[in-house]
């Protein structure tokens, strides 16, 4: 059996002694460090969240000038009827060419070509959809 008194007594006067001055330094050194680390962990995450806030405001602002070149263009000429060019959705593949199939079938379709590739729907580009007759 091993005597606990007897190991914690060789622990105790193996160790190097320390001032209560030096261990105070020594733990007020490693807070220093630590919050040094923190304050530039800081600095970073501040650094990258304004470079993904200015991308995204960049993306913003080119479809609203895309969105308002299509407004003017429907201003000055009100016969004419041309499909709006609007930005495609995030993670969308395009867009897709109806021929005589509603919109909700198409849909259904889409999803049950996805399922039995089993891949996910964003990952595959349909370019058109015509109803055989």
């Amino acid at each position: 059996m091993i005597n606990f008194t007897l190991l914690a007594a060789q622990t105790a006067d193996s160790g190097t002694k320390m001032e209560i001055g030096d261990a105070a330094l020594t733990a007020v050194f490693g807070y220093c460090v630590v919050f040094f680390g923190l304050f530039l962990l800081m600095i970073v995450l501040f650094i990258t969240g304004g470079i993904f806030k200015s991308k995204d405001a960049k993306a913003k602002a080119k479809a609203e000038a895309v969105l308002e070149n299509v407004k003017k263009e429907v201003e000055a000429n009100p016969l004419t009827v041309t499909p709006l060019a609007l930005p495609c959705a995030p993670g969308s593949a395009g867009h897709v060419k109806l021929h005589g199939v509603p919109d909700k079938e198409a849909a259904m379709i889409m999803a049950i070509v996805a399922d039995k590739m089993q891949t996910p729907l964003n990952e595959l580009r349909f370019i058109s959809i015509k109803e055989v007759k």
